[in-house]
Parts: C-alpha cells; sequence; structure tokens
C-alpha cells in the first residue's frame, strides 16, 4: 500500500478520498495559526485577503470586540483562492475578485485599481507579490497582521511516497528535522513547488489550489507508479 504524510490535518471527506484509494495516511499539522488581535477600521471600501486564515481573524476580531459586520462597512474585498471566496460570501461580504494566485490578483490590481486604497488583511509570513507590486506601481494600501504563522517541527521516523505540502512555512517545517530522500513532494501552488525544489526534485504541482486537489494528484500520481 502507498504511503502519504499530509503536513495539514485533514477534514473527514478529504481523509476518505485516500483511503479509498487504498492509501495509506498519516498527518500532522506542520505550522500552527493563532489570531492576533488588531483594529478593525470603521470604513473599508476595498479590503484583500489571501487565506482563509485572513478571512476568520477578521471575522473573529470582530466577534471579539461586539461588532457586527453591520457596524463595520466592508464594501468590496478581493481576495486570493476560491475557498476564501466561498468564506467571505457566508459572512456576507461581497467579493469582486478572484484568483488562483497572488501574483495574479496583485497584477489585477495594477489594471483596474491604480487609483484606490486597500487594506490588506495578512499573516506575520506573506508572500511579497501583492505588496511589493502596490509598491512599486504607487498603489495606496495598509498592511494589518491579523494571524501569526510559527513552525510546528517535529520529527518523522520514516519515509512516505509522497508527502502532501499546503505552504512554503509547511515545506520548512519539514525540512528542519525531516528529509525527502525518494518521497514525491505534493504541493499546493507554485510558491509552495518553489520552496519544495530546494530539497528535492520530485516536485509535484497540484492542478488547483485546494486541499481537495492536492490529495486527488497525490493519487493520480502515485498509481503511475504502480
Amino acid at each position: 500500500m502507498k504511503s502519504v504524510l499530509s503536513t495539514k490535518k485533514l477534514s473527514l471527506s478529504q481523509r476518505e478520498l485516500l483511503i479509498n484509494a487504498s492509501v495509506s495516511l498519516v498527518e500532522y499539522n506542520a505550522i500552527k495559526i493563532e489570531f492576533e488581535p488588531f483594529t478593525i477600521p470603521q470604513k473599508i471600501k476595498y479590503a484583500i485577503f489571501t487565506s482563509q486564515n485572513g478571512v476568520n481573524s477578521f471575522f473573529q476580531n470582530l466577534s471579539n470586540n461586539k461588532t457586527s459586520i453591520n457596524n463595520v462597512v466592508v464594501e468590496n474585498c478581493l481576495c486570493v483562492g476560491e475557498k476564501t471566496r466561498t468564506l467571505l460570501e457566508q459572512y456576507g461580504v461581497n467579493v469582486i475578485k478572484t484568483t488562483e494566485y497572488a501574483t495574479e490578483l496583485a497584477q489585477y490590481l495594477v489594471e483596474n485599481h491604480k487609483n484606490d486604497w486597500f487594506y490588506f488583511f495578512c499573516g506575520n509570513i506573506r508572500s511579497d507579490e501583492i505588496p511589493s507590486k502596490l509598491t512599486e506601481n504607487d498603489i495606496s494600501f495598509q498592511e494589518i497582521v491579523v494571524y501569526k504563522t510559527s513552525l510546528n517541527i517535529k520529527r518523522i521516523d520514516r519515509q512516505f511516497d509522497a508527502v502532501l505540502f499546503f505552504s512554503p512555512s509547511g515545506v520548512r517545517s519539514y525540512i528542519s528535522e525531516n528529509k525527502l530522500d525518494t518521497s514525491i513532494a505534493i504541493c499546493i501552488g507554485t510558491t509552495t513547488a518553489s520552496e519544495a525544489k530546494k530539497y528535492c526534485e520530485n516536485v509535484v504541482i497540484a492542478n488547483a489550489t485546494t486541499v481537495e486537489s492536492v490529495i486527488a494528484k497525490a493519487v493520480k500520481t502515485l498509481k503511475s507508479y504502480d
């Protein structure tokens, strides 16, 4: 039986995708996420979110301060990832643009919002694509750190046919105490893959930036080795 290590704990339905494909699973969270307190502006014309963690922290902060979304006017959101969009819409926020990668959203902002002001809600370890692109093009924004990412370093004394990675931080955490050796690194996107390529040659990128797509790519890749 093929074996997979997931550097993120999966939901029951996600685990079943592997179990039904006769793939054994070991899982742990390679990174820790802690929501940070922050001051939310009362009026936000354009908000940028690049992860579900950012969205959840934003609305938990509202809840902790006994403030409803009606008291903080968020007119428009732009985000990275369909699941981030879905989460924002569940909170009743208007999402005007969604892209798969931060680089794509950065380019969209430059081409369509040159004279607008943005609030960028992000983690302490975030990719530089959006801030650098906005700065280069003199687009006004304020970056607000709403959650903190730290590495959950763990030594795992065995090899797996594939290791699933969901962020560059997850790669760095795993590599701190382990080697990929003959394992295939299955990555959620190009940024994560770029980090994995520093440590192994056998890197595969999922077709979409979702956990389910990473799992599907792992199953398909491992079957090709049978």
